[in-house]
């Protein structure tokens, strides 16, 4: 499947986006003010967003709830739905555009979008492409018990099974490994 920059961006935006969430009671928001999501869209070199408000806030952390269920949608069909409403509340405006140095590109989002709007429209579109490559499945969760962070997996043989595989997936192999060698000591 053929990733252009701007579609890999957008994903990795979205996956940033969904794992800043808490995952438990005792985790805390990765975008707990407004300052948090100000650093989140400068480091992501979100264009055309405007002063952020706890609006904002507010609204982004609604998106990337929306987002979350992508991760976890059964199959290709509930995904889309959820992709449809994503991409239809954002209002999207295609238009080619190149600034900061890019070549032409597509943002999705309409001119003076919140950043909410600019993230449910390009995000949305990037998990759509997915859909409609027949890619679904490739957006996954880490199968870490302790971690379920989401992630693209761009592997060729679809065989990523977490988000991270120099902690998470070491982790478990290593816990695995001291596991057979002290059932073999016994």
């Amino acid at each position: 499947m053929l990733i252009t920059h701007d579609t890999r961006c957008a994903l990795d935006t979205v996956v940033d986006l969904v794992n800043s969430a808490p995952e438990d009671d005792a985790t805390s928001d990765g975008l707990p003010d407004v300052a948090a999501l100000a650093v989140f869209v400068r480091d992501h070199e979100i264009s055309e967003v405007g002063v952020l408000t706890e609006d904002d806030l507010a609204a982004v952390r609604g998106i990337r709830s929306r987002f979350a269920a992508v991760f976890a949608a059964p199959d290709a069909r509930a995904a889309a739905g959820l992709i449809n409403e994503l991409v239809a509340a954002a209002g999207t405006t295609p238009r080619l555009t190149d600034h900061d140095g890019y070549d032409w590109h597509v943002h999705y989002f309409a001119p003076g979008a919140s950043v909410a709007d600019h993230l449910a429209a390009d995000g949305g579109m990037a998990l759509a492409f997915f859909v409609v490559a027949g890619e679904q499945e490739r957006l996954r969760r880490c199968e870490a018990p302790d971690c379920r962070h989401a992630f693209v997996d761009l592997s060729r043989n679809r065989s990523r099974r977490y988000c991270d595989s120099r902690t998470c997936g070491n982790r478990l192999h290593v816990a695995a490994y001291r596991a057979r060698r002290k059932e073999a000591a016994r």
